[in-house]
């Protein structure tokens, strides 16, 4: 991706050429030397550089990186841990990891199977000689280089004898489908045993597509790599039970290196003529796209000896290979999305371009963010102490999309185009406050007006909330109105807005437009209460202090605010929507009030709204991630890219697909085209055929930096045939979904 305008131009004397990615700790970047060699420079965020802990456990990375040499890992060429902006660069390493190549290619046989299990053998066997642990092998840290497999990402290493962590009391270092049984029970007896643990499970994974302890939850994931037996199904003979050596709970049980060289070597098949032409037919396939790169015309492409899907792939290996290091610098990755793919661009399938809608007429593909320079009002964004917008979303409203968030003033983005028509001045008009903490909620947009909840933190502490409404043609303050923020859930709903007063005691129904006031009612003491609206009845949802009683469900009378029915629901429970006539509430694990981005259950409630009568749904299995409920079926995108179908009267799945699109906000369930999107924190969008759960497509990442996902998850929206995505670090982009490939322009 090209470089921001607030990036440096240089680092250490390394001219940056291009951003290969970027994660939660830092910016990776294409960097080439005076000599012009290429280089890959991990350059740690300024809020990083700060924290001494974090800048000791980056001055480990580098001495781990350095004390390593070996054929089948990427050397270090330079480093200044004591930079205002501490930074690393290492050997520039062209190739997809190998979790790319797994998901587009499949499971490893055969030769190339070996290939890769005696390349890291030897890796490994180079880094314990250094005396070093690495803790974290797994798919995204091995790069599939042309001439064998190397090991990066030394982000969590450690000296074998070194038994001091630089982390926090409790945190857990890993990525736990590959996490030896020691790393979750006592990080002091983790040595190069658990390196041969991991290669086991990253081994299993390669040769089957599948990890040995896979789960939907990270949490069940490592309780199966501490207790249960690793399932090797599909492993065959002698090499299953090198495996089985490999995964043994107990690190003496498990082979040395030298052993597991010699049994490898064994048990998987030597290259032969066929296996080493493949290797020379590679080489002049990339020799023949770039010549297609500096100039060749279309018949160079037609000549690959490879498939024409590889040629779209070229330049995005060279953007993945900095990726997935720029990735794993967030070394609570998985925790946070669950087990992932690094990056890789996607395909249409083969489906024809008659399953899509027609796109808005003048729409062209864009991408852009929420803090690019604004034709009207506000010209440029707020100045932020931190790199990611955080708690950006959007809605889409006639031929515009309306966007804002924390650090985000509102903005207009022209619906076809991505160009940013205006931007709110609301932050600079607040006297007395720090102006670089305004943070924005986007409840709605309706009668031409947007709505939003603005928090402003002021300069002696504090914080003032307020709600208001922006005429959506030019961006200027239609009305305000203070409230609580302790009470009530905001919500906009038809031709109403309900707004609490600043004791928390009162709630008013308003015009979404002049905010004049419709009713006004009052919240049962004690309670906070989220409104909610199905069809054409208004809830409110109040759930007690005590997390022992029950909830309260109130049908409110649209007209006047009074309580038509009074319903008790259980505490754990989140309304999702409405099936054959019935309210459907997901049951489970989390307390109270939840988001629908931010579950997880194990039930279904199924509630009559007129008479109160209720039944339970037992599901097969306790769910956790983003759900949606449309046309009688619970949408469930996991948190690890595992998308599932579920019948909500009965309980069970329906399909269930794998995908990675990690960490995705709710599914958006289209039923004119009948496909499921899902979207990720990193950007990523896949779309899936909802009859049967065969996906269509997947694109690679596209957000410009990855945000934790903590506070609000990406989100995918309908512009007419056309796909709105924003994600939490306040990246927007449009795609047509006939032709998700298609380049976007700059908004």
């Amino acid at each position: 991706m090209p470089l921001h305008k607030d990036d440096p131009k240089s680092v250490g004397g390394y001219k940056l050429v291009d951003r290969l990615g970027s994660g939660g700790m830092g910016v990776v970047y294409w960097g080439r030397s005076r000599s012009g060699r290429d280089v890959a420079v991990k350059v740690v965020h300024a809020q990083y550089a700060e924290d001494e802990v974090f800048r000791a456990r980056f001055r480990l990375e580098i001495e781990s990186v350095r004390k390593v040499s070996g054929a089948f890992t990427a050397p270090v060429v330079d480093a200044d841990p004591e930079a205002v902006r501490p930074w690393m660069a290492t050997q520039y390493v062209p190739g997809s990891s190998l979790a790319d190549r797994i998901r587009d290619h499949g499971a490893l046989k055969g030769t190339e199977l070996r290939r890769l299990a005696l390349g890291l053998v030897e890796a490994l066997r180079d880094i314990h000689r250094a005396g070093v642990v690495h803790r974290d092998l797994k798919p995204a840290n091995v790069l599939m280089a042309e001439d064998g497999p190397r090991v990066i990402d030394f982000g969590i290493s450690r000296a074998a004898e070194n038994h001091t962590t630089l982390t926090e009391t409790g945190q857990m270092i890993g990525t736990p489908p590959f996490m030896s049984p020691e790393q979750f029970t006592d990080a002091r007896k983790v040595g190069p045993a658990s390196d041969v643990f991991s290669l086991g499970a990253l081994l299993a994974f390669s040769a089957t597509g599948r990890g040995p302890f896979d789960t939907d939850s990270p949490y069940m994931t490592a309780f199966r790599v501490v207790h249960e037996s690793p399932e090797l199904k599909g492993v065959a003979q002698p090499l299953r039970g090198v495996l089985e050596r490999c995964l043994s709970k107990e690190p003496a049980d498990r082979p040395e290196l030298d052993e597991l060289a010699q049994e490898l070597a064994d048990v998987l098949p030597e290259p032969g003529p066929a296996d080493l032409a493949t290797v020379t037919l590679r080489r002049e396939g990339l020799r023949a796209v770039e010549e297609t790169f500096s100039g060749a015309g279309p018949a160079a492409v037609t000549r690959l000896p490879r498939p024409r899907r590889r040629i779209r792939r070229v330049r995005p290996l060279l953007v993945t290979a900095g990726t997935v290091g720029a990735l794993t610098l967030g070394l609570l990755w998985y925790l946070r999305f669950g087990p992932g793919f690094a990056d890789s661009p996607g395909t249409a399938s083969s489906s024809t371009a008659s399953r899509w809608s027609a796109v808005p007429a003048g729409w062209q593909s864009w991408r852009t963010t929420m803090m690019e320079t604004a034709q009207r009002g506000e010209v440029n964004a707020l100045a932020k102490h931190d790199t990611s917008a955080g708690g950006a979303t959007c809605r889409q409203y006639e031929n515009a999309v309306y966007c804002a968030g924390n650090n985000v003033l509102p903005v207009r983005l022209d619906g076809r185009t991505g160009a940013t028509v205006w931007r709110s001045a609301l932050a600079t008009s607040a006297e007395g406050t720090d102006s670089a903490r305004d943070d924005f909620e986007l409840l709605g947009v309706r009668d031409d007006a947007m709505l939003l909840q603005h928090y402003v933190y002021g300069a002696g502490g504090g914080t003032k909330v307020s709600i208001v409404a922006l005429d959506t043609e030019s961006g200027e303050q239609l009305w305000s109105r203070p409230r609580n923020n302790v009470t009530v859930d905001q919500i906009v709903s038809g031709d109403l807005v309900l707004t609490t007063d600043t004791s928390g005691k009162l709630v008013t129904a308003r015009s979404p437009r002049t905010g004049a006031d419709h009713w006004t009612t009052q919240l049962p003491a004690g309670y906070y209460c989220q409104f909610t609206t199905e069809g054409s009845r208004l809830y409110a949802h109040c759930f007690p202090g005590d997390e022992s009683k029950e909830a309260l469900l109130l049908e409110l009378d649209r007209a006047d605010g009074s309580v038509l029915r009074r319903l008790r629901t259980p505490y754990t429970s989140s309304l999702l929507g409405t099936v054959g006539g019935r309210l459907a509430f997901v049951v489970g694990g989390d307390t109270g009030p939840a988001r629908p981005e931010d579950l997880t259950f194990g039930e279904i409630w199924l509630l009559d709204p007129d008479t109160g009568a209720a039944t339970t749904t037992k599901l097969t299995k306790t769910y956790d991630g983003s759900v949606r409920l449309a046309a009688g079926t619970l949408w469930i995108a996991g948190a690890n890219g595992r998308a599932t179908a579920v019948s909500p009267l009965t309980g069970e799945p329906l399909w269930q697909t794998r995908t990675g699109v990690e960490g995705s906000g709710r599914p958006l369930y289209d039923a004119r085209t009948h496909t499921l999107y899902l979207a990720g924190a990193s950007g990523r969008v896949a779309a899936l055929d909802t009859r049967e759960g065969r996906p269509l497509w997947e694109t690679g990442a596209r957000a410009d930096r990855l945000d934790d996902g903590d506070v609000t998850k990406s989100q995918v929206l309908l512009y007419g045939g056309a796909l709105v995505v924003s994600t939490p670090d306040g990246t927007v982009f449009s795609l047509d979904p006939a032709h998700p490939e298609r380049t976007s322009a700059s908004g």
